[in-house]
């Protein structure tokens, strides 16, 4: 069974998303929480696998929020209109994000993939997202520079990653296996010192191996 907390100022949000992911077997919300500061508490005295974070709310945002909560597993809820807070807390710690009028089952779909242990971005709102923020942002990862430790294939594969490609379709445009897609993936985030694919999305923009739109 997976342990979900829910942080949203509106309790009628919460609501909804409780009411969606306990029609699952494997769900089960154990608490909500309506600013950061709670959602802190919460997490602390639930130990939940996800966090379902909004970005904003009072007395602490989510952005804040998910820097303090080092090492848990957070899902930012974003609308497209929160840009330059969505990126801060990719860079704070979340392991993805998601529309917050996305379908039910991609909600449940994302809240699996975040309890796994992956992280979650979706391509269409990756590129809109990101090419806008990114050129506004004060960069905060490694410089190109770093990026020359890669070989030409690692640097092939972070490109398609930042695309919002999964390692399944990675393989399959490079005419590879999975599994050696994984082991490029693993490597360019050790050379680059990255937590997770979302922070190389990031890096890619930042760095201009990936052209913005």
């Amino acid at each position: 069974m997976l342990r979900i907390l829910i942080a949203d100022d509106q309790e009628l949000v919460r609501a909804g998303l409780r009411m969606i992911l306990e029609a699952q077997d494997d769900l089960e919300v154990v608490a909500e929480a309506a600013d950061g500061l709670e959602a802190i508490s919460e997490v602390e005295r639930t130990d939940p696998d996800v966090t379902l974070m909004d970005i904003r709310m009072p007395n602490m945002d989510g952005v804040e929020a998910t820097r303090r909560l080092v090492g848990r597993r957070v899902l930012i809820l974003t609308t497209f209109d929160l840009d330059d807070y969505v990126v801060e807390a990719l860079r704070a710690g979340a392991s993805g994000f998601l529309l917050k009028d996305a379908p039910p089952a991609e909600l449940v779909r994302a809240v699996r993939v975040v309890a796994a242990g992956d992280a979650l971005l979706s391509p269409s709102v990756t590129r809109q997202q990101l090419d806008r923020v990114v050129p506004r942002l004060p960069s905060s990862q490694p410089a190109p520079k770093m990026l020359r430790e890669l070989t030409d294939r690692e640097g092939e594969v972070l490109r398609l990653v930042a695309q919002g490609l999964s390692n399944a379709e990675i393989a399959d445009r490079l005419v590879v296996s999975e599994a050696t897609v994984k082991t490029h993936v693993s490597h360019i985030l050790e050379k680059l010192d990255l937590r997770d694919r979302v922070q190389a999305v990031v890096v890619a923009y930042e760095s201009g191996l990936v052209q913005r739109s």
